[in-house]
């Protein structure tokens, strides 16, 4: 049985292991890649790798450059700032005003703002 249970420990650890670290760390800056504007950075996080809404804007907020602002300071220093800017980023279809308003609150707690 032991035996069993090591081998299976080993299967996943090969195969899970690199599942978990391409798919990253969900906002914990270990994807940094720039983007032009905002809509395309949550159009790549939210559309492309399935992360809700409110996921994908602090993602974007957090970890990416964008529009040739520094990762962490495109959405400003403030819930408002990030909200007031998101709010005319993102095409209106994509997040309402409750989702936007619930990721820049994520956005500063977790930028310890």
């Amino acid at each position: 049985m032991l035996v069993h249970f090591a081998r299976l420990a080993l299967v996943v650890s090969l195969f899970g292991l690199p599942l978990v670290s391409a798919c990253g760390d969900g906002g914990g800056g270990g994807d940094a890649d720039p983007f032009d504007t905002l809509q395309d950075c949550f159009d790549d996080h939210h559309i492309t790798e399935g992360f809700s809404v409110e996921k994908a804007i602090t993602i974007c907020c957090l970890d990416h450059p964008i529009g040739g602002h520094e990762a962490g300071m495109v959405c400003g220093p403030t819930a408002d700032t990030c909200t007031t800017y998101v709010d005319a980023q993102i095409d209106p279809a994509d997040a309402t005003t409750d989702e936007i308003d619930a990721a820049c609150a994520d956005y500063v707690v977790q930028s310890g703002m």
